[in-house]
Formats: C-alpha cells, sequence, structure tokens
C-alpha cells in the first residue's frame, strides 16, 4: 500500500497534565533527585572529576561532515523521544494528521486514489487480475506477523500457510483464487491481535459487504491504529526501564552529541554566563563568596547563579536568542509554563486592582472573587498570542467585573458602583499592558521571590513554601506550577550537572585569575564545592 510507512508524530500533554500525573512526576524526582543537589555540590569545581565532560574549548571550530550532523540529530532526536517518555505519563504516538489543505495531503490523496483506481480496474477485470491484490496481501501478511511474539511458531506457521503467496498466485494464474475467504481469515486474525478498543472496528469489518477495495481500505486502516496500539503499549512497558537508567542515557546520549559537535553547550554557557551578571547584581551578602578575589568584587555562590539561570527561563524570550541547549528536550513544558505564569500574573493583577479599587463590594465574599477569578482567566486565555489584543480583552474584562459587581451589591440591596469608579476601574486594569505599571510590577517581582524560594527549598517539590502577600487569589495554581517547575529543575540538575559544573568552573574560576576581567566576568580565585540547597 503506497505511503504505508509514514512516521507518526508524538503529541504530549504539558500544561493540563492531571493531578496523577503531578504525584507521579514528584515521586520520581524525589528517589532520582533527592540528593542531586547534595551530589552537586559534592563536585569540587578545582578537581578533575567533571574534566572528562566536554567544555567549551579554545580550540578552532571543527568542520562537520554532513553524516556527523545527521548523526547528531539523530541523537538528539532520540535524546527527546526518551526523555518526553521518562518525565510524561501521559505522552503517546498518533497517526499523523495532515492539515486538510496541505500539499502533503493532497499529493498523499492523489497517489492513494490512484493506486485503488488501479486495484479496482484489475479486479473488475474479465477475467479478474490479482497483481495489485496479491501485493496488498503480502504486505497484511507480513503486518500480521509483525505482531507476533518471537515464540508464537503455531500461529506462525499458520499465517504462513494461509497467506502463501505462492501459492496465491498459482491460484490467480487459473482464475480460482478465494479473495473473500482469505479476507475472512485476515480479519479474524486481526481479532486475535487487536486491542478491546479496536473490537468495535473489527466488527464493522466482519459486516462490511462492500465491495474489496473498500475491505482493503478499511483493513489497512484498522491495521494501522493497531500498530499505533503496540507502539505505545511497548512505550508503556519501557517506561519503568527507562526511568530507572534515565540520568545515565540523558547524560550519556548527551555527552555523545557533544564529542559530534563541540559547539553544542555554547548557548549554555551564555545563558550561564549572563546569569552570574544578573545574580552578582542581585545577591544578598550570605550568599556571597568568602574571598572576593583580585578584583575586590563578590562572587555569587554557584548555587544561586544556577537557581537564577533557571528562573530567567520562566520569562525567556526566544526572540532574543534560542534556548540553551540542555533544557531543549523541555522546551513544550517550558513555554507552557511560561503561558501559565503570564496568566496568573495577570489574572492576580487585575484582582489587587477590584480589591484595592472596590475592596467594600467584595470584601467577605469568597465566592465572587473566585468568579471574578476564573472569568478573568478565561477572558485572558490565549494572551500569548502574537495577535492576542491584550488592551481590548482587559477592557472586556473590567466590563464583565463591574457587572458581576453591580449584580452582587444588588442581591444584598446595595446600590450599584457609580459610572466614574467604573471607567477609573477598566483604565487601571488596562493599564497593566504598561511595563512600568506599579501593580504589574510588584507581582511580577513578588513571583520571581516565590520561585527563589522554591528553588532553596530542599523539600518544595514535596511541599511548596507558601506564596507571598499579594498573590494569595492565585495560590493553588502558583504552587502547583512551582512543583512542575522544580521537579523539571532537578531532574535537569540530575543529568547535567557534570555540564554546569565545567563551565562554571571556567566562567567563575579559570577566567578570574587573568589580572583584568575577559569577557565583562568578575574576577575571583576558586572558591569552595557547590553549597547544597
Amino acid at each position: 500500500m503506497p505511503l504505508n510507512n509514514e512516521r507518526p508524530t508524538s503529541t504530549s500533554t504539558v500544561a493540563c497534565e492531571d493531578k496523577n500525573s503531578d504525584t507521579e512526576s514528584s515521586e520520581r524526582c524525589d528517589s532520582l533527585t533527592s540528593s542531586s543537589d547534595v551530589d552537586f555540590s559534592r563536585q569540587s569545581f578545582t578537581s578533575d572529576s567533571s574534566s572528562k565532560h566536554t567544555s567549551p574549548s579554545c580550540s578552532p571550530p571543527k568542520t562537520l561532515t554532513l553524516d556527523e550532523v545527521m548523526t547528531s540529530a539523530r541523537d538528539l532526536s532520540n535524546l527527546s523521544l526518551a526523555h518526553e517518555i521518562i518525565v510524561n505519563r501521559n505522552f503517546q504516538l498518533e497517526p499523523p494528521d495532515l492539515p486538510q489543505n496541505s500539499l502533503e495531503k493532497r499529493v498523499k490523496d492523489m497517489v492513494h486514489k490512484a493506486f485503488w483506481d488501479c486495484l479496482e480496474t484489475e479486479l473488475n477485470d474479465d477475467p479478474p487480475e490479482y497483481d495489485y491484490a496479491i501485493k496488498l496481501l503480502e504486505e497484511i501478511r507480513d503486518t500480521l506477523l509483525s505482531f507476533l511474539n518471537p515464540g508464537a511458531n503455531r500461529l506462525r506457521t499458520q499465517i504462513m500457510e494461509v497467506l502463501d503467496m505462492d501459492l496465491i498466485r498459482q491460484q490467480a494464474d487459473n482464475n480460482a483464487v478465494d479473495i473473500q475467504g482469505l479476507m475472512s481469515y485476515i480479519i479474524n486474525t486481526m481479532g486475535k491481535f487487536c486491542a478491546p478498543v479496536r473490537d468495535d472496528e473489527i466488527k464493522k469489518l466482519k459486516e462490511n459487504s462492500g465491495d474489496l477495495v473498500t475491505l482493503f481500505k478499511e483493513i489497512f486502516r484498522v491495521l494501522d491504529l493497531m500498530k499505533m496500539d503496540m507502539v505505545n503499549f511497548t512505550i508503556q512497558s519501557l517506561r519503568p526501564e527507562l526511568q530507572r537508567q534515565s540520568v545515565e542515557y540523558e547524560r550519556a546520549k548527551f555527552q555523545s552529541i557533544l564529542e559530534k559537535t563541540p559547539s553544542a553547550l555554547d548557548h549554555t554557557t551564555e545563558w550561564i554566563r549572563s546569569s552570574i551578571e544578573e545574580a552578582t547584581r542581585v545577591m544578598l551578602p550570605a550568599d556571597k563568596s568568602s574571598d572576593s578575589g583580585q578584583s575586590g568584587k563578590p562572587l555569587p555562590g554557584p548555587t544561586l547563579v544556577l537557581n537564577t539561570a533557571y528562573i530567567r527561563l520562566l520569562t525567556w524570550d526566544e526572540s532574543k536568542g534560542p534556548l540553551p541547549e540542555t533544557v531543549m528536550t523541555d522546551e513544550v513544558r517550558l513555554q507552557e509554563m511560561q503561558r501559565s505564569l503570564q496568566l496568573y500574573q495577570a489574572v492576580a493583577s487585575v484582582l489587587l486592582i477590584v480589591c484595592s479599587s472596590i475592596g467594600g463590594a467584595v470584601s467577605g465574599l469568597p465566592d465572587l472573587v473566585e468568579r471574578l477569578k476564573k472569568m478573568t482567566a478565561v477572558l485572558l486565555e490565549g494572551m500569548h498570542s502574537a495577535d492576542f489584543n491584550l488592551t481590548e480583552a482587559l477592557g472586556n474584562v473590567s466590563a464583565q467585573i463591574c457587572c458581576e459587581v453591580n449584580k452582587s451589591l444588588a442581591e444584598r440591596d446595595f446600590p450599584a458602583l457609580p459610572a466614574e469608579l467604573q471607567e477609573t476601574l477598566k483604565g487601571q486594569i488596562c493599564d497593566i499592558t504598561q511595563e512600568n505599571n506599579p501593580i504589574r510590577t510588584l507581582v511580577e517581582g513578588r513571583v520571581q521571590q516565590y520561585f527563589r524560594v522554591v528553588l532553596a527549598s530542599t523539600n518544595s517539590h514535596r511541599t511548596p513554601p507558601p506564596v507571598p502577600p499579594g498573590l494569595g487569589l492565585i495560590q493553588p495554581e502558583l504552587m502547583g506550577l512551582g512543583v512542575s517547575f522544580v521537579n523539571l529543575v532537578n531532574f535537569n540538575k540530575k543529568v547535567y550537572g557534570p555540564f554546569y559544573v565545567s563551565i562554571l568552573k571556567n566562567l567563575l574560576f579559570i577566567n578570574m585569575q587573568e589580572p583584568t576581567p575577559q569577557n565583562g566576568i568578575i574576577q575571583g580565585p576558586p572558591s569552595s564545592p557547590l553549597e547544597s540547597k
């Protein structure tokens, strides 16, 4: 059958993973990363423990061949697939769903139609021709055999005997082939192999009284579904073993990519370098290294640098540069976290304005506040899109809030909000589109503060810390996002920790021993091992 070997596309649910997924992720993170920071901190910058991992080199760039590029691409694809299977319990493969008017779909439909037309022409000849039909029967036989376990010799022998292509060709030459009988056997055999969810499909095949071409089409459609079921069953079976070996496997895969592509840590190095500069600006006295070096400027601790780097991922702007290579396998999850956080911050800003402007109208009415929160979240859904008109949406939010508040006031025999107050409220809500808006700045600053506390806590993946004042209205959502984020960070540290050690050693210490700053890095001598959280 033409185009039957198309590769399926992968799907994953990220932001809407159910609570069971979060629980499993937390438990797996507890087993894999409960000691990750301790292990990570024990690696000394002055030791050679991380030297076996490739670090940024000063040698001229190596010219890569096409084969090396393709090999690295395959390794990265395998790494991404394995990572998705490990961290996403809802991951599964699905048949490709091509856009309706896409060129690929049009070509595929044309080729398939030409093939089925040829088959129909052959079967309608007098006497019938079976060349195309025999090719399809052979492909069906091979597919059925692929479903068998290695020890299923009896069933394998039976299929080979019934679908003996040499015998069928001889029968076709003498116009004695029983196509309907073969099709019936194929459908019954498919019924033995299929998952229970496909029983209705098999029943429809048995009831199919149409022509042979239609029956062939339906058989191949159901076989494709069965193939996908088998692949997803295999993924489910492999997941426990992959989870046990996940850290070692991912680290080895990335090391293999790094050996073939020495520049595979360039973006990660730049990410950490800029995080050092940011951490230096915001660090507290307790976060400073004990020795500030020749330059007299304090150095941030390695843990602070990495935590700062991870927090930057929540507000990453890809238009200014790609994500670090070491987090590319979590790109979709990070994007969903960014979008969720952006929505939560906007909702918190709107509710803070409402409570400060008309607090008396909503005080003591948690149900009303919760209704306003859900309504605001619904109206601002999709605000990350480039074509989303945020100002217009916020105007609609303010109008709906005034309507709901006035309705609540009327139910309690209170007068409606004055028109001037409603206009003021609308203007304040729409003003949060401005980057320097004080409410927006306050909310974003406290969210950043919360995630710093989350990453600094030793058991935040089990018991997230309380949110700062002013964020109580989005506490459940923010705490849930914090758990997901710290699980992602802990696993990433466990896998890529040795690479980060090598980069930090070069940026913080080796390059700092020169008499003058290089590449904008503050100078300083070697420090103690990484401090644990």
